[in-house]
């Protein structure tokens, strides 16, 4: 196994806010790291723990690669903006190669609310965004995301989300065939896709299946608050005057 790390930065946001002529401007705290992983065709990438924003987009390249962004979920003064990088050090994010499955894992540290809140909502004082790019036939499994957004584009592999709070978005291609069994407790569901969409008189939520168990691929996709969205990567059209004879009509 190949583990490259590319970058590894700590900058401050552009956005700002002045208080007064005589203090500095508050800002975010950002640190951002690359790595490429060797990765085997139809090989697994496997999410513990994910929160915030992930976007897995596809390549033609035989490796994952993995860009962290972490940042402080405020703007902070010069002494907020001192304490930043140690309190990001305590969001780890790491990468096993386990065979044909490069598993993630993040661990974090929570703040606790109490009493405990009604509905799912961030106890954590940061910003967190995977993107990653891998092989258009890679299965994705994400086990338990929290809340945030789950982001995938272009792949052809088996793809199962289980997000707690935010949105499922999936761009795939529109030639392929899906065994999709998709349900929202609290939220909607909307896929480009053949599928029957149900409102369950239990809950506030939709479900969607498409009963083809005989189908390639299978996507299982699950939101406790928020919509799940397929969609259908639709390939351009070629212009007529591609296939329009040149000559004059009457040669």
């Amino acid at each position: 196994m190949t583990i490259r790390v590319f970058t590894a930065a700590i900058g401050l946001g552009t956005a700002f806010l002045l208080l007064g002529a005589d203090e500095e401007p508050r800002q975010r705290v950002q640190v951002s790291k690359t790595e490429r992983v060797d990765f085997p065709s139809g090989g697994t990438l496997r999410l513990k723990n994910s929160i915030g924003t992930l976007t897995v987009e596809a390549w033609d390249r035989p490796e994952v690669e993995i860009t962290i962004i972490k940042s402080t979920k405020y703007e902070l003064d010069a002494r907020g903006r001192k304490q930043a990088p140690h309190e990001l050090e305590r969001v780890h994010v790491a990468t096993d190669r386990q065979g044909d499955e490069l598993v993630v894992t993040t661990d974090f540290p929570r703040n606790r609310a109490f009493p405990p809140p009604l509905y799912p909502k961030p106890e954590v004082n940061f910003a967190l965004e995977y993107r990653i790019k891998a092989p258009a036939n890679a299965r994705i499994i994400d086990e338990h995301h929290d809340v945030g957004e789950v982001n995938i584009d272009g792949l052809t592999g088996d793809i199962d989300v289980n997000l707690l709070q935010g949105e499922i978005f999936l761009h795939l291609p529109e030639n392929g065939q899906y065994d999709i069994h998709a349900k929202s407790d609290f939220g909607n569901v909307n896929s480009d896709f053949p599928g029957l969409e149900t409102r369950r008189w239990w809950r506030l939520g939709h479900q969607s299946e498409n009963g083809n168990s005989a189908a390639p691929h299978k996507l299982n996709l699950r939101v406790g608050f928020g919509d799940i969205v397929v969609l259908k990567m639709r390939a351009p059209k070629a212009p007529d005057s591609l296939f329009r004879d040149p000559r004059p009509e009457g040669l």
